[in-house]
């Protein structure tokens, strides 16, 4: 008997763990969630349906029932083979009401629910404006800028990143900070600011991206995104942004939003485990570096592997690259960007590394932009000085390929190099003028973003020769000529800076410690307030004088080191003249308002059109006076159509009728 006994309690713990073991099995099968892209949508948009994006784990195989009465229908599911990845379509009735809703996630195994928000619009008013070249545009690093909130300087999410004095570390600027300073750049003329990206980034020190005695670095800059739907830590939280933009268009400027399409950072989950075996251009392990060959995207006789590396090669030989060839990434990508600018009302968007993106992305994606916010514009950069490889990208005419990109401005980097080499350096200002003379590339030069610096070179104060008198000369050919001007932060005080990071030094004043404060004319040395008065200066003049903005232009002198041009509309004509050499010099140039014709912004010499006379010019008749506005040079009077003046060394003038 007690034989039997021992016999079935043996049986009955087999029978108990068995059942346990079978339990754990199943329960190990079970589908999980850790995250969903995008967490939120919203109805009556252009986009619909949209496509989500799950990540979790045991999803093959997963049905996606939408919650009942809802509004909401989900379709077209697709996993991936390792089971971590879900795609599905959720269409949005017109009439979904806004709320927080759970779709069901369902396998041969379990059940999970997924959470997904209907968002209520943003309002579309003093939103969605674009730039034009009514705007001056201020670049700032959020980082390197201002630190408003001391607490988020060394979070516990990622700590040990926080160090001001390294480089390449996080300094504790912040969005708080920005928001801080609003007033100070609309006392300088500011109209728009454009920040460098606030995604996420890596929570640990950067053991992949090193240099010489570097042997880490930090997500600081916002390029090397892990979440493209999270902001990072150390610079606030979503409703920090939203508080920035508002704030900003409470005072009338507007925000510009850098966005990243061609990759993520190297630690983003994506790297190792990707959600499409095609997400990426190549893998971790095998993968093309980025050659920079940009100029190949318009040359019909490229070589297939000089242009498939412009295009498919890693950052860096680092940075995963999107393959947005693949219609998940394309998707996605697409989706990110309407789902920042619903989310928070920028005003435009500034897109990165734009030449190592196919082309037919670009039509896609500014398409998409497009049709739901006509207003928005957008800038791409194209690190390049070839003035027919920047037009190739801008909107307005098809490339060989019959691809028109949607991209409705770039950076003026064709300008950039003369303006440095003439203004830093001290050469011929004649190659300002020969490089103007090439904008008949252009669909439309007018709107050409221009800078004498950002983040991605050396100061203009680092040049060879350069001086203060030269940067304010080329302060003044941007905000007064064709395009919108774009001040990078710290020029207004001409800091210096070597190559990366020492171009991205933290502003004076911005931070706790800080032995004075540039924000203010009583905290800036006697060469900052120069220079930042001379820029103040130039944004007063640049909202007054409407032809700045939006005259039209001709050429008046172009030789060796002076140059003259004249914008004009309908009520007003106003000449700038520029001396680039270490001498006065005599300038004298004639005012001729026959054999002149318009196109394209831009008044044309031509002997054939004798009748044709430029709007404006009426203004500038013999013994009109006209007065320096910057106070530099003494009044002149037109006599016989001639302009005679004398320039001191280094010296431009902006004069309009006095």
């Amino acid at each position: 008997m007690a034989k039997n006994m021992k016999y079935k309690l043996r049986d009955i713990v087999f029978l108990l763990l068995t059942a346990y073991c079978s339990l754990s099995a199943v329960e190990a099968q079970t589908p999980t969630v850790e995250k969903i892209d995008p967490p939120n949508w919203w109805a009556q948009m252009s986009i619909n349906p949209v496509r989500v994006l799950v990540r979790g784990t045991n999803l093959s195989g997963a049905n996606v029932v939408a919650p009942s009465n809802s509004g909401l229908k989900s379709f077209n599911f697709r996993h991936s083979e390792n089971g971590h990845y879900l795609f599905f379509d959720v269409e949005i009735a017109p009439n979904a009401k806004v709320g927080k809703y759970n779709f069901k996630i369902e396998t041969k195994s379990g059940m999970v629910n997924a959470p997904f928000e209907i968002s209520q619009k943003i309002s579309r008013t003093n939103r969605f404006q674009g730039y034009t070249p009514d705007d001056v545009i201020y670049f700032l690093m959020p980082d390197r800028f201002a630190d408003g909130d001391r607490s988020n300087n060394d979070p516990a999410k990622s700590k040990g990143l926080y160090d001001r004095a390294k480089g390449r570390h996080y300094h504790g600027g912040d969005l708080q900070g920005v928001i801080d300073k609003l007033p100070y750049l609309k006392s300088l003329g500011v109209t728009a600011i454009w920040t460098t990206p606030v995604y996420d980034n890596n929570d640990q020190l950067d053991t992949k991206e090193v240099y010489e005695n570097v042997p880490a670095t930090t997500g600081y800059h916002g390029y090397g995104a892990t979440d493209m739907y999270a902001i990072d830590e150390h610079l606030g939280d979503p409703a920090k942004l939203r508080e920035l933009i508002d704030k900003a268009h409470a005072l009338g400027l507007k925000v510009i939003q850098d966005q990243v399409a061609n990759h993520t950072g190297p630690y983003h989950v994506w790297a190792s485990d990707p959600p499409t075996a095609t997400w990426w251009n190549g893998t971790l392990e095998n993968h093309l570096s980025n050659n920079w060959q940009k100029w190949t995207a318009m040359n019909s006789r490229a070589t297939y592997q000089t242009q498939k590396r412009n295009i498919d090669g890693w950052f860096i030989n680092i940075l995963p690259d999107f393959n947005q060839d693949d219609p998940e990434v394309e998707k996605y990508l697409i989706q990110n960007s309407i789902w920042w600018l619903e989310s928070n009302g920028f005003d435009a968007i500034r897109m990165d590394t734009l030449p190592h993106v196919p082309r037919t992305f670009w039509q896609k994606w500014g398409g998409a932009i497009k049709r739901e916010y006509p207003g928005v514009n957008i800038l791409g950069e194209l690190y390049d000085g070839d003035p027919a490889l920047i037009s190739y990208f801008q909107t307005g005419r098809r490339g060989r390929d019959g691809i028109d990109t949607n991209i409705d401005t770039l950076y003026d980097f064709a300008l950039f190099y003369p303006l440095r080499n003439a203004f830093a350096q001290g050469k011929n200002i004649r190659e300002i003028s020969q490089m103007f003379a090439r904008d008949w590339l252009y669909p439309n030069p007018n709107v050409l973003t221009t800078f004498i610096g950002v983040h991605d070179m050396p100061r203009f104060m680092n040049e060879t020769g350069a001086t203060v008198e030269g940067l304010k000369m080329a302060q003044t050919l941007i905000m007064t000529s064709r395009g919108t001007p774009l001040l990078y932060y710290g020029d207004e005080l001409a800091m210096r800076g070597g190559g990366d990071p020492d171009n991205r030094r933290d502003f004076p004043g911005g931070f706790p410690g800080d032995n004075r404060n540039a924000f203010t004319d009583s905290g800036r040395t006697a060469e900052e307030n120069e220079v930042w008065n001379h820029l103040a200066a130039l944004g007063k003049l640049r909202l007054e004088l409407e032809p700045l903005r939006k005259g039209k232009t001709l050429d008046l002198l172009d030789e060796e080191q002076q140059m003259a041009y004249v914008r004009s509309t309908e009520k007003e004509a106003v000449i700038v003249i520029f001396n680039n050499d270490t001498k006065p010099a005599n300038v004298e140039f004639k005012i001729e308002t026959q054999y002149h014709y318009e196109a394209n912004g831009y008044i044309y010499n031509s002997a054939s059109l004798s009748n044709k006379e430029s709007v404006g010019f009426d203004k500038l008749k013999n013994g009109t006076i006209l007065t320096d506005r910057l106070g530099k040079v003494s009044d002149i009077k037109i006599e016989n159509r001639m302009v005679k003046v004398t320039l001191p060394a280094r010296t431009a003038g902006v004069f309009a009728v006095k």
